[in-house]
């Protein structure tokens, strides 16, 4: 039997933000979300213990530029997605840092104690 992709949920505007995406890193970027939804890493990812335990960041470059999409899929029931945004500079920037907290803070205390732990 195959196992069905879980679904995909977007935090605050994340979903709006991903829709401005250039067109080539917006397919990249539902590729990307496509192989976490099946169970398997971006092919270019990494950890983001900063905002939250659990929580990634798919990393995508493109002839627009970088991309990035903050996500946790430790829950059972679905992929969130919390923030979606173009980096412009090497270092994340603070604000993109504390409104993916927030949003993460937000969906823990949304979930309740039963799925909200590590």
């Amino acid at each position: 039997m195959v196992e069905r992709p879980r679904a995909v949920l977007f935090r605050g505007g994340s979903l709006d933000d991903l829709r401005a995406f250039p067109v080539g890193a917006r397919r990249a970027a539902c590729y990307q979300i496509d192989r976490v939804q099946s169970g398997r890493d971006p092919d270019d990812w990494k950890p983001m213990p900063t905002i939250g335990p659990g929580v990634r960041e798919i990393r995508i470059r493109d002839a627009d530029g970088a991309f990035r999409i903050v996500y946790v899929a430790k829950f059972a029931d679905a992929v969130v997605v919390l923030h979606c945004f173009r980096k412009t500079t090497q270092k994340t920037a603070r604000s993109d840092i504390t409104l993916a907290r927030r949003r993460y803070s937000d969906l823990v205390k949304d979930l309740g104690p039963k799925d909200s732990g590590p």
